[in-house]
């Protein structure tokens, strides 16, 4: 998949960079299936009048404000959209996933699910960073790295701090894992860890409803999610804090 994004300002071009997809290459060709324009604002010379930054997916305007920075992960959030979408060899899941002695933890969930905090647990415990936004699988059952930096929303708020997986003791992932263990699971104040086992249907249904493309291609991610739950086991219970599960988590692949 080809993206273009042209500013209208050099210089702030390599901000642009840390938000590119996981595995981003630099292309030649002057031909893109998506053209991302940027229109840096800030003040003018005189410093009295404020200019919005835009910025435009092909001819729609995605983001209108001052802030460069909510500029930057508008253009983040969409073109991650646009590949997991797109992508037509490989299926987008919304999950957390960390590899453990061969094989990796998938953690399906939206956002503010608690995803990020238990990937980073688990990180700390020894296991290997994988994605804490898409499980990207192939026809396989296995799954690839998407390791970008890790989204933290820290002391309970909502803005996230990203954070390298070598600042929190770990490493990330190279190789596609098969999956040993579907985990679905949300982070509640007062929720109890009293996992129970899910059928390879209620498994499948659990990582359908969290695919980015499973209403452009249902076949394809039901052809996938079989090869998963054949080979995987899969839990279900709500959780409260995150480093009261890991060990019960890592035990079940040991």
């Amino acid at each position: 998949m080809r993206v273009g994004v042209r500013v209208n300002d050099p210089g702030i071009l390599e901000r642009f960079c840390p938000h590119f997809p996981p595995g981003w290459k630099l292309e030649s060709r002057p031909t893109v299936d998506l053209l991302y324009s940027f229109i840096h604002g800030g003040a003018d010379a005189a410093g009295r009048t404020r200019r919005f930054n835009l910025l435009y997916s092909d001819s729609l305007r995605i983001s209108r404000t001052f802030s460069l920075d909510e500029a930057l992960e508008a253009f983040e959030s969409d073109l991650q959209l646009y590949v997991a979408v797109g992508c037509k060899d490989r299926v987008f899941v919304h999950a957390g996933v960390v590899g453990w002695r061969g094989r990796a933890i998938v953690i399906p969930g939206r956002s503010l699910s608690g995803k990020t905090a238990l990937v980073a647990e688990l990180v700390r415990a020894g296991a290997t960073y994988y994605s804490d936004e898409y499980a990207v699988v192939d026809a396989q059952g296995r799954v690839h790295p998407y390791a970008r930096p890790l989204g933290i929303r820290e002391n309970g708020g909502l803005e996230q701090k990203k954070h390298q997986v070598e600042e929190i003791g770990g490493s990330a992932g190279t190789k596609p894992l098969p999956v040993g263990l579907v985990v679905v699971t949300e982070y509640r104040r007062d929720g109890k860890w009293r996992p129970r086992a899910l059928s390879s249907g209620q498994a499948t249904l659990a990582l359908l409803q969290n695919t980015v493309s499973a209403r452009l291609r249902p076949a394809a991610a039901l052809d996938t999610f079989a090869t998963v739950v054949m080979q995987a086991a899969a839990l279900k219970s709500p959780r409260g804090e995150a480093r009261a599960v890991v060990d019960s988590l890592l035990t079940k692949l040991s």
